[in-house]
């Protein structure tokens, strides 16, 4: 589930050369505010996966929705789940 959710994310992101030490900027669109440079591709592409898991977490920390992208979507139960039986 989160590791086809993240593939779709990568999919739609969009690089940019930029005038900073790490030229490449990376963001994905329906992912407000999930954005990474590095100094290679690679190293950006590496640096937002990290960034998209992050903010995963953080939306489902806040009890907030996570778009679909690509037809894959992330939900979470906001009911208390018992982990003691």
């Amino acid at each position: 589930m989160f590791s086809e959710y993240i593939e779709a994310a990568l999919e739609r992101a969009v690089y940019k050369t930029i005038e900073d030490e790490e030229p490449i900027f990376v963001s994905v669109p329906e992912l407000p505010g999930a954005w990474a440079t590095g100094k290679t591709i690679e190293e950006a592409r590496k640096e937002l996966i990290s960034v998209i898991e992050g903010w995963i977490a953080l939306r489902l920390r806040m009890g907030r929705s996570i778009p679909s992208i690509g037809g894959h979507t992330i939900t979470a139960s906001t009911e208390p789940v018992s982990i003691v039986e």
